[in-house]
């Protein structure tokens, strides 16, 4: 296979985790703003876990959300690209003989877009993921969230462990 064979290869990859990860995200999203009124919840799992429809305005664990609303897009608009450039550009350093980082990677792509589609769309993040003990609850999230972690998880193996090409 030529080098730019395997570039295209190698992108086609990041597009199509990308692709799979906001289709998804955004189904889920959907249904969940269809089918269940805003701060309402169903458990799934008693005592555990809920499928809870909030809207987040800010960051993880609330960040910014008491500030405006084009003070908050603006930020989160500009560090969800900024974001995205810096994994664009890891993906594209990273060898064909680390494919899970190219994965982790790829995972923080598609979340970073599936949460700026809702922060365009509506201002703000669609969560409905709420796991619970008593009356501690986790922050809620959403597979957007879900696939961030999971790549920053993936990504931070491979730096502590010194699996990172090169």
């Amino acid at each position: 296979m030529t080098h730019s064979n395997r570039a295209y290869s190698k992108y086609l990859k990041l597009f199509w985790i990308t692709g799979i990860i906001v289709i998804f995200d955004q189904l889920t999203k959907a249904v969940v703003m269809d089918f269940l009124p805003l701060y309402q919840s169903k458990p799934v799992i008693a005592g555990f876990f809920s499928i809870t429809h909030i809207h987040n305005p800010g960051g993880a664990f609330g960040f910014l959300a008491s500030q405006g609303p084009i003070l908050r897009l603006l930020v989160f608009f500009l560090a969800a690209v900024l974001a995205m450039g810096v994994v664009f550009y890891l993906y594209g350093k990273t060898y064909e003989t680390h494919p899970l980082l190219n994965t982790s990677l790829a995972f923080i792509f598609g979340g970073a877009a599936g949460n700026l589609i809702d922060r365009i769309r509506f201002g703000r993040v669609v969560d409905f993921l709420d796991f619970y003990i008593g009356n501690f609850h986790w922050p809620a999230f959403n597979i957007a969230d879900s696939a961030i972690s999971i790549g920053i998880v993936i990504f931070l193996y491979h730096v502590i462990f010194n699996k990172m090409p090169g």
